[in-house]
């Protein structure tokens, strides 16, 4: 059994009320809706995504997910091990991830670009593994700015949202919505959200 930090979400060693738990199962089915074909969950923890992406979605034809963390995959494998799932021990930043998986009609990264330095590698490695026409859907918390400090020991930067858009530039259609606890939705003004989550797409 892996041991909760507060690093990852683990959710059979969690309470089902926990609020970060719960933010996190919001932003796996408001992208339910996107996922078709091949779909990849990059930085995708111990797999518990997988199951609420393939139920009662006949689009997926596979669900790959990469994470950095052997002891998540293998957590993953033995916990969220689906007949359209695979997974697999990788780094995002690996430049060579096409090269060795392919490309994907759909992308997933949840709470992934704040941890390390290199988020303009990441952002072109994602684009290089969509298909054309292909979407993304990625999130991050707001922050002060990539300059400042900020709480979570996890976090090498948060964004602000204009530096967040600065960095999707890659990907010419951009939809913003915001997150506050499970609903996420076009923002509405005057109204304080904790995250970003933007769907993208590769035209």
């Amino acid at each position: 059994m892996m041991k909760l930090t507060g690093e990852r979400v683990i959710p059979k060693v969690m309470s089902p009320k926990n609020g970060m738990l719960l933010e996190h199962i919001a932003r796996y089915e408001f992208s339910k809706k996107y996922c078709k074909g091949r779909v990849l969950d990059i930085a995708c923890g111990v797999g518990y995504g997988s199951e609420i992406l393939l139920k009662n979605n006949p689009n997926i034809d596979e669900l790959v997910g990469i994470d950095l963390c052997a002891d998540s995959i293998k957590y993953a494998m033995d916990h969220y091990n689906f007949h359209k799932t695979v997974y697999y021990v990788d780094n995002a930043l690996n430049p060579k991830l096409k090269n060795k998986y392919g490309t994907f009609d759909t992308i997933l990264s949840f709470e992934t670009i704040e941890h390390f330095e290199g988020d303009k590698r990441f952002i072109q490695n994602l684009y290089d593994l969509l298909k054309p026409d292909g979407t993304l859907i990625i999130s991050t918390p707001f922050g002060r700015g990539k300059g400042q400090p900020c709480s979570c020991p996890y976090h090498v930067y948060q964004y602000t949202e204009e530096e967040f858009l600065e960095v999707l530039k890659p990907f010419r259609n951009v939809v913003m919505y915001h997150q506050i606890d499970e609903i996420i939705e076009i923002p509405k003004k005057d109204f304080k959200y904790y995250l970003m989550v933007v769907v993208c797409k590769k035209v």
